[in-house]
């Protein structure tokens, strides 16, 4: 059935339209249309009587009349709300929001502050911008107390972090330690370098040997404390020039100092290693784990060519212990990495001696590193060093730790191989984290800035730890991805407004379920509950 409209003309020219409901029916095989209603002059009908009418038969309709009920419904915005349902839940958790606001307290607006630096350490996770930036980029995530934040609060907490960044991190490093029932008696540090575009300030940037091969940039330097979990617990910032010893040096003297540690196992990379500062270590009776370097200290040599039996840790690990001139050293061997440096290495000979034949000596004039490989004999002959080759052949597969603790060989095995936790918190922090470039010039807006990126560390990491302690494995650049594409959808409908979220993309639910916490409803009347309210956000699971 539809409606069709039939029009008569008067005696005097005059016409006059009426609204018919008509079916098609099947009659001596011809179709013709059957007037089933007539509803009426159209003129008298449009006065109010047809709108009624449609109305009244839309409920008995199994497919609504789409336009009627498009008319009741204004959707107002569309933002992410993925990260911020996961990122504001650790926060939380962390007691983060309240120990900034004890700690902003002088402040009149100290719950704004706290608020911007969350907004701030979302944004590193999310989309790295500008201070400014990020000022614009609020407006496009969901949370209600964004929409309070002005410039300058932003600029001002990153001054109070700078000034309050000792306590709080012993303030975190509390509460962290008692919600991931953390062991502290063993904890990793690495440093790193990061520059700036332009001037930099005064007494913090300096020239240095840069990181991220830009010695021509002024830069600072950075070191990160964390736990075997993984989990940050302290940062340190260093003037550009500062080396790496001199920062370890430092780190130690405060660690014990802040946080009253009474027993602490520093791990650091070969980088960090020098005669002084071990023996410097040995004498204050601080305990460390570290890697040597293999082809530059003199008694690594002497060390691999101790004997001894290995013992197999796990998987391909393999630890033996050394010790030479009252030093202890565990030497680590991975069969697999031995087999694949030796055919590495067999495979850059026949290379260096297919380019001697064919180009002579003189084309190795710019190559130090296979200059060392060649050797000139009595007839200026040019051949293989292979007395090189079978010195490196001890370096196969091999690396040597040294160390004055007391843990058995493979507990300092297995603490060194965390390490890469640390040099991976770095790979982040200066990738997804995008701590640089640096867009502040002054001295406490940089240690700010580098506070904010530093607790988005802590909130990736202890994102990071939960879904380990639930045993879900997943692609973590992924997971924040899937989050992203998560957004709160505000709409009014018959003078009601409701929140609506979108379905979870991808892995986006095992974010929640690490978290124990379930997803917000999926349809919320927010007519009469306030953004705060409990009945549309996150819930618990049990």
């Amino acid at each position: 059935m539809y409606a069709r409209t039939k029009t008569f003309t008067n005696k005097d020219g005059s016409q006059r339209t009426y609204i018919q409901i008509v079916e098609s029916v099947r009659e001596n095989d011809k179709v013709r249309q059957k007037v089933v209603l007539n509803l009426g002059r159209i003129e008298d009908l449009q006065e109010g009587s047809l709108d009624r009418l449609v109305a009244s038969l839309v409920k008995f309709s199994k497919r609504k009349w789409i336009q009627a009920e498009a008319e009741k419904l204004m959707v107002h915005s569309a933002r992410e709300w993925g990260l911020d349902l996961i990122f504001r839940h650790l926060w939380e958790q962390l007691g983060l929001h309240s120990i900034l606001k004890s700690h902003f307290s002088k402040a009149h607006v100290s719950f704004h502050l706290a608020e911007a630096v969350y907004a701030m350490v979302l944004n590193r996770i999310s989309d790295p911008l500008s201070k400014r930036g990020v000022i614009q980029w609020i407006d496009a995530v969901y949370h209600p107390s964004f929409l309070e934040l002005l410039p300058n609060h932003f600029y001002r907490s990153l001054d109070l972090l700078s000034e309050n960044k000792d306590s709080i991190e012993l303030d975190l490093f509390e509460r962290t330690k008692n919600l991931f029932d953390l062991e502290v008696d063993m904890v990793f540090w690495d440093t790193t370098s990061t520059y700036f575009e332009g001037k930099g300030p005064d007494g913090l940037a300096s020239y240095g040997y840069s990181k991220d091969h830009r010695p021509d940039r002024l830069q600072v330097m950075i070191g990160v404390v964390m736990t075997r979990a993984g989990i940050p617990i302290a940062h340190e910032v260093f003037p550009g020039n500062q080396s790496e010893v001199d920062t370890f040096r430092q780190i130690i003297a405060d660690m014990r100092k802040r946080f009253k540690l009474t027993r602490v196992i520093f791990v650091g990379d070969r980088g960090m290693v020098s005669k002084e500062l071990l023996d410097a270590l040995d004498r204050d009776h601080i305990e460390y784990i570290v890697g040597m370097r293999m082809r530059k200290a003199i008694d690594v040599g002497e060390v691999l060519k101790t004997g001894g039996r290995y013992k197999t840790v796990k998987g391909n690990l393999r630890v033996k212990e050394v010790w030479y001139d009252a030093d202890r050293y565990i030497v680590c061997h991975n069969p697999i990495q031995a087999e694949h440096d030796m055919h590495a290495r067999e495979e850059m000979v026949q290379k260096l001696e297919k380019q001697i034949k064919q180009n002579g000596f003189k084309s190795l004039i710019g190559n130090s590193g296979y200059r060392r490989y060649v050797v000139i004999k009595k007839d200026s002959v040019v051949g293989i060093n292979q007395k090189t080759l079978k010195e490196e052949a001890r370096f196969d597969g091999k690396y040597v730790l040294r160390t004055n603790c007391q843990l058995d060989t493979d507990q300092v095995a297995i603490a060194y191989k965390d390490l890469w936790r640390v040099e991976r918190a770095f790979r982040e922090i200066k990738s997804s984290l995008d701590l640089r470039p640096v867009y502040h010039w002054r001295d406490s807006r940089v240690r700010g800035h580098i506070m904010v990126c530093f607790l988005a560390l802590v909130l990736e990491s202890a994102l990071q730890r939960r879904l380990k302690e639930k045993e879900i494995t997943v692609e973590y650049t992924y997971l924040l991805r899937d989050l992203q594409q998560l957004r709160a959808v505000e709409l009014t409908m018959d003078d009601r407004k409701y929140l609506c979220r979108t379905e979870l993309a991808g892995s986006a639910h095992q974010a929640f379920k690490g978290l124990g916490i379930r997803p917000p409803l999926q349809v919320s009347d927010l007519t009469s509950s306030s953004p705060n309210n409990s009945d549309y956000y996150l819930q618990p699971l049990f």
